[in-house]
């Protein structure tokens, strides 16, 4: 069952099983908010023992390009496409997302994005690996974030 994402009105419908519940509720409404207010396009996410074609395609790549395999469970996914921007999120139960961005037609712009969610921990598979910046959100309070330039090719 898929799930509109409000950014008006942060909720954490699919996300209760996470310690930083809310945290993650208010980061998700963070994405949900940019992608409507720069592309017009409503953010939904579904659960993700019913995308496991997205978590493949995320792991897939976390696997692939870095060696990352992320102990946290997913909870959820979106996946989408933007202009010629391809998007897959996976939120994870520890208040992780993953989010990968990858250009159609422009192999620089393919990137994977790590964000923590307010008050977790940077999980130890990231550790040591990443340096996190931190940005502020009315949303979602602190985040902190890091990413990698993706090299690979994955048509998916």
């Amino acid at each position: 069952m898929s799930y509109i994402v409000d950014f008006g009105k942060v909720s954490t419908v699919g996300l209760t099983s996470s310690p930083v519940a809310e945290a993650l509720a208010g980061l998700r409404a963070n994405e949900a908010r940019y992608f409507k207010n720069k592309y017009q396009h409503t953010f939904t996410v579904v659960p993700a023992n019913e995308s496991l074609e997205t978590l493949d395609y995320v792991h897939r790549i976390l696997k692939e390009e870095r060696g990352i395999e992320l102990a946290a469970k997913p909870l959820e996914t979106s996946r989408f496409r933007v202009e010629d921007l391809k998007f897959a999120y996976v939120f994870y139960g520890d208040g992780l997302v993953v989010n990968v961005m990858y250009a159609v037609d422009e192999p620089k712009k393919r990137a994977v994005g790590f964000k923590l969610s307010e008050g977790m921990e940077v999980p130890k598979e990231l550790q040591e690996k990443f340096k996190f910046a931190k940005q502020k959100s009315k949303l979602a309070g602190t985040i902190r974030g890091s990413f990698f330039v993706i090299k690979g090719v994955y048509s998916n």
